[in-house]
């Protein structure tokens, strides 16, 4: 039974309690592999943060790009973030975008790792 403090130190709030049940029947080696896979491709809360920043300053929507959400991200670009109401709700949000893609993220990987 892998310990997702002993993996995953930095992780915290729902994102651990969500990483500890995916990792939970893992023995230590699954899990360092999950770790190690997961943390290659998670997105840090505050860089979707200062992404979503960066659309105030005529980019918008790369925030969307980022998480794959390609086509929410083209419809930003090409609507100045729909006329700054989604970029204002991204600032909101970006936990919750950011959170949603790690969590999507944690499932393919232990998937593959639960396979390999």
């Amino acid at each position: 039974m892998a310990n997702v403090l002993k993996v995953l130190p930095e992780l915290i709030g729902y994102e651990q309690a969500f990483v500890s049940r995916i990792i939970k029947d893992m023995d230590d080696e699954k899990a360092q592999l999950f770790a190690n896979a997961y943390r290659a491709n998670r997105k840090d809360p505050q860089t979707i943060l200062l992404l979503t920043l960066v659309g105030f300053l005529g980019i918008a929507g790369i925030q969307r790009f980022v998480v794959d959400q390609i086509g929410l991200g083209i419809l930003y670009v090409l609507t100045g973030g729909i006329c700054f109401i989604g970029t204002i709700i991204d600032l909101i949000n970006y936990k919750n975008i950011a959170y949603e893609y790690n969590e999507k993220q944690a499932q393919q990987i232990a998937s593959y790792v639960h396979n390999s």
